[in-house]
């Protein structure tokens, strides 16, 4: 099973693919999509859309998983992320991938243990999950994977399929 996580913002939108196989886990891919804090609202939602529909047509996912949306308390912020998360689903959908939403807390005590751990506590359990150098996790990425990781865990295991996320 492949799943694409992600973590979406204007300016830096985290993603993560990963791979289930035998009960193992392998990070096909990590990274960001970042924006200029130059460019027009437009031109980075064009961007995230693109790239989303790149990871996709290069992996091939079988589900996206992506954090609820939440109301920051500065209402503008809170518009942007929805327009970033927004064209996100869209691009997966649009590429006939399903998206599944997960709380951060969900996520995180899905991948690590506690809904409350650190990203450096999440990029050091999943690097120490995946085999991978946690120094080679952007920052951004590592909510995208425990997203990805937690989607992969629970669509898996059938006795688990009341924890799934909420299609979006």
């Amino acid at each position: 099973m492949v799943v694409l996580g992600i973590d979406t913002a204007l300016r830096t939108t985290g993603y993560g693919v990963i791979r289930l196989e035998a009960g193992r886990f392998t990070v096909l891919d990590c990274g960001v999509i970042h924006n200029a804090p130059s460019l027009k609202h437009s031109e980075c939602l064009r961007r995230i859309h693109k790239g989303i529909g790149e990871l996709i047509g290069i992996f091939h996912p079988e589900a996206a998983a992506i954090e609820t949306a939440f109301a920051n308390k500065n209402i503008r912020t809170t518009m942007l992320l929805s327009m970033a998360r927004g064209v996100a689903v869209n691009s997966a959908t649009l590429n006939g991938v399903a998206v599944f939403e997960y709380s951060p807390k969900t996520a995180k005590r899905a991948a690590v243990g506690s809904g409350n751990a650190a990203k450096e506590q999440v990029a050091s359990v999943l690097a120490a999950i995946c085999s991978l150098d946690a120094a080679r996790i952007p920052n951004d990425a590592t909510d995208a994977l425990a997203l990805a990781v937690c989607h992969a865990n629970i669509a898996s295991r059938p006795e688990l399929a009341a924890l799934s996320g909420q299609a979006v």
